[in-house]
């Protein structure tokens, strides 16, 4: 039968199927809140207005051409990783907003949330910008886990990697617009030039929660709660057929019965979420944990956050240009990315990307150490020109794997009863890595000073490359033994695959599943389940 989102069924008709990705992709615009942040921070620090407006005064660095405002370490560590910390907290909120909530109207009003922080970083005064970063974070954490999960719920299984993974690419175009914003107002004298990038923002929360309150809620979340006729409805705008239809009917049938199979093992507690029972929710969870914190150690976020003042340390000129360059990079690899992601498979695109970004950036950390060197009188140009190269290649390894992948898997491993739960943990999990990072890499990176505010630090510059590479070669290490292949299988049949099956073993198990057709609510009724379809 044409089954629905996620059904276990042959996929979805070919109206169903269009309502699916209109919605679903609609709901990825999320990401651009995300992105676009992101990347205005990185070049809002460098801009003198701002620097004049918060930063400390050194008349001893005084030029022509500058000023002699400087931000400090710690200010600069602060003001950009702060806004994670702010995410940590978001993230971890998900659950309850996503479960008593819901997963459409949590978007709506972690929105709000983010408005409120985007006015407050227009004052002029420095503790209120930070209370607004963290207040900005704490909205764009909720989002980042809200929106792949209504995604993951709602998009049909034969697409739900390229649809998820339309989260990532919306976080891509939001680092280019801000890259274009920034390009365009960093030469103001006045407080417009990094008001402006950051007002911007106030459209991108409005587009987002705007259209989402038009959108219906998850079926899963609403058979979830009990509301069976809600999610009757619900569903049957999905598969643009009539609420009473039989393939409707049928649908929610498949659901119950795999929520009624995954309470009958536990109550979804934040304990069952680590027990290693029948379901693996222990492993399940600790992946998506790690998966979330690997893909920060990729060290991508050092290029988005402070790659304006990293290529000018490296003694490039127009660092603004070549910062939009990387994120051109970044976005056009995406769209190549979660179009593959479908194709290719989630195991095999992270093993790829990995050991991709571990050889560009070691090849980076090389060039940086030797001929691009910039304690010489003169500049090697050809060895710039490598630099900027292999950071771009590795941008675009990160782009077709770590960047979408991540989200797709970190949506569909866990099972109904405890996914808000165990997504906003894996969620967290990535915003506490950034953060962390985020915080100590300036102290890694930025050359020592000295005086009254000076500050000791590793001073490694392009040697942090190193650093990223061993991390790459950690992220292969993990996927090999720890994420399965689940490329085709609806979220009921992942479910299943991991009772039944090892990560080593998946794709061969989950050919099988496909080519005999096998699935999760099948399984359940031969074990004598579907008497406990009414309990739901």
């Amino acid at each position: 039968m044409p089954g629905g989102p996620g059904g276990s069924g042959t996929g979805v008709n070919t109206g169903s199927l269009f309502w699916a990705i209109i919605m679903s992709a609609f709901a990825a615009f999320g990401g651009i809140l995300f992105g676009y942040d992101t990347g205005t921070i990185g070049g809002v620090i460098a801009m003198p207005n701002w620097l004049e407006t918060f930063g400390v005064y050194d008349p001893s660095v005084a030029t022509a051409g500058d000023l002699g405002y400087y931000l400090p370490t710690a200010h600069k560590s602060l003001v950009v990783s702060i806004l994670s910390a702010g995410t940590f907290f978001g993230a971890l909120l998900a659950f309850p907003m996503a479960d008593i909530v819901g997963r459409k109207w949590g978007i709506v009003a972690s929105c709000g949330v983010f408005c409120l922080g985007v006015g407050l970083q227009l004052d002029t005064h420095w503790t209120t910008f930070v209370v607004g970063r963290v207040i900005a974070g704490f909205g764009v954490g909720l989002v980042s886990c809200l929106i792949p999960m209504y995604q993951s719920e709602c998009a049909p299984k034969s697409l739900r990697g390229m649809i998820v993974g339309l989260y990532q690419l919306a976080i891509t175009i939001g680092a280019l617009l801000a890259a274009i914003v920034l390009n365009a107002t960093k030469n103001e004298l006045s407080y417009t030039a990094w008001r402006t990038p950051i007002a911007v923002q106030f459209a991108w929360a409005a587009i987002l929660s705007g259209g989402i309150s038009l959108l219906p809620e998850s079926p899963r979340f609403l058979m979830h709660k009990g509301r069976e006729d809600e999610a009757r409805r619900a569903l049957a705008r999905f598969m643009t057929m009539p609420p009473e239809s039989p393939e409707v009917e049928l649908e929610l049938d498949e659901i119950a019965i795999a929520l009624a199979a995954d309470r009958a093992i536990g109550q979804g507690s934040y304990m069952d979420c680590f027990r290693n029972n029948e379901s693996k929710n222990g492993l399940r969870t600790w992946t998506g944990i790690w998966l979330q914190g690997w893909q920060q150690l990729t060290g991508i976020n050092f290029i988005f956050y402070y790659g304006t003042t990293f290529f000018e340390s490296a003694g490039i000129t127009n660092a603004f240009i070549i910062t939009i360059i990387a994120d051109v990079v970044n976005t056009v690899m995406t769209i190549v990315g979660v179009q593959l992601i479908d194709r290719v498979g989630r195991r095999r695109l992270l093993l790829i990307g990995a050991i991709g970004m571990c050889f560009c950036e070691f090849i980076v950390a090389i060039v940086g150490v030797t001929a691009g060197r910039t304690d010489t009188a003169a500049v090697n140009i050809p060895a710039q020109r490598v630099l900027i190269a292999f950071v771009c290649f590795y941008i675009a390894f990160y782009a077709i794997s770590w960047g979408p992948v991540v989200w797709v898997v970190t949506g569909e491993i866990f099972p109904l009863n405890i996914r808000a739960k165990a997504m906003s943990l894996s969620v967290a999990s990535n915003w506490l890595w950034n953060f962390g990072i985020g915080y100590a890499t300036p102290y890694l990176v930025d050359p020592s000073t000295t005086g009254i505010n000076g500050v000791a630090t590793a001073n490694l510059g392009v040697k942090v490359f190193f650093i990223w590479g061993s991390t790459c070669l950690g992220c292969f290490i993990f996927t090999y033994f720890f994420i399965p292949e689940v490329k085709g299988l609806s979220l009921e049949q992942i479910d299943l695959l991991y009772r039944e099956s090892s990560v080593l073993k998946s794709d061969s198990y989950r050919r099988q599943m496909l080519e005999v057709g096998e699935t999760y609510v099948q399984k359940k009724k031969d074990e004598g389940y579907v008497e406990e379809k009414g309990q739901v």
